[in-house]
């Protein structure tokens, strides 16, 4: 019941606007990893049961209880992919529910008996609406259609599939099949994707990849291992080249830089906290770039005159192409974020 607790807090800060991410640094960390992996479970299934609860509880309850519900109900779904035995669920949202408000665990305990009861009902209604046949807002769903008439409901699928772990090997360090054997040795298959990439069998802690400490490998997911290649290979850079890599944090593409060339590059962001990271990523990875703090849509306030060879900018987006790792941005997304966040493109 503590998961399923710390699961509903996060459901309702995501709901308020909040990203999952932000939401779990106020997770203790012990349960952070089963909390954010039920997390990802719910909001891949978030229209599902928001179209279930709505007809089996009209009246919406407070929210932090409709989001016990609608935690409860997503891992409920009859899809093979439920965590739980059905009554180990229920049980466990009842417990929480009177731990969050006593008056309010016979309600909850009556509404998924229910759906566990009526489920062929149920999922027949729910079917009716496009966030219960899709999981995704009604708004994503036209877009989608009318940008990719022939792919749409591919795409849709796509997005609640689990995404794969892949890894970028460093080059510097060893070659990728080299790294392949040393995965194969410790248990964690894979196989080489792209040039440095390595796609694993299945998921694991970064703790238990060989040499991940020392700055053999980092997690880079294989369609961002593309940018540093293109950008070098569309420039040749002489060593020592000046690079920029505007909007920088997290620092995948900033390292990634460094591990296939010789540069100077200043690694620019307008968040201080996102930064750091950036710097930790360089430090396990025992390469330089100058950090800065600052918006590259306004160079006048931190641009010292000299010019650049060449600049990578990974501009903020809609993220609506990494909704598999990130199952929250598409309930966070509204419709105005797409011009908006176009015209801040066109700015940088």
């Amino acid at each position: 019941s503590r998961l399923l607790d710390h699961t509903a807090d996060a459901i309702a800060a995501v709901r308020g606007g909040r990203s999952l991410t932000e939401a779990l640094t106020h997770c203790p960390a012990e349960v952070r990893p089963g909390v954010q992996a039920l997390s990802f479970h719910v909001l891949r299934r978030l229209g599902q049961a928001q179209a279930a609860r709505a007809w089996l509880a009209p009246k919406a309850p407070p929210k932090a209880l409709d989001a016990l519900l609608l935690s409860a109900l997503a891992l409920l779904w009859p899809d093979g992919e439920a965590p739980y035995a059905d009554h180990t669920l229920v049980d466990h949202a009842v417990t929480t529910a009177r731990q969050r408000l006593p008056a309010s665990a016979a309600f909850v305990n009556a509404v998924l008996r229910r759906f566990v009861r009526e489920q062929a009902a149920v999922l027949e209604i729910v079917q009716r609406t496009v966030p219960g046949r899709t999981n995704h807002p009604e708004w994503w769903v036209q877009r989608l259609q009318a940008d990719w008439p022939d792919h749409w409901q591919a795409l849709l699928a796509a997005n609640d599939r689990r995404p794969p772990m892949t890894l970028r090997v460093n080059t510097r360090r060893g070659s990728v099949d080299a790294y392949l054997a040393r995965l194969n040795e410790a248990g964690v298959p894979g196989r080489a994707i792209g040039t440095q990439g390595v796609v694993l069998d299945a998921p694991c802690p970064v703790t238990r990849l060989p040499g991940f400490a020392d700055g053999d490998v980092s997690v880079q997911d294989a369609a961002a291992q593309r940018a540093a290649p293109l950008l070098l290979a569309g420039v040749p850079l002489p060593p020592g080249a000046r690079v920029l890599d505007a909007c920088a944090a997290p620092g995948g593409k900033t390292a990634h830089l460094l591990e296939l060339a010789e540069l100077d590059v200043l690694a620019l962001d307008q968040d201080a906290t996102r930064l750091s990271r950036v710097d930790d990523t360089l430090r396990r990875l025992q390469l330089h770039a100058t950090t800065q703090v600052g918006d590259a849509s306004q160079p006048d306030a931190w641009w010292d005159g000299r010019a650049f060879d060449a600049i990578l900018l990974d501009a903020p987006c809609t993220a609506s192409g990494i909704v598999r790792r990130h199952p929250d941005v598409r309930w966070l997304r509204r419709s105005s974020d797409v011009p908006t966040l176009a015209a801040l493109q066109a700015r940088l």
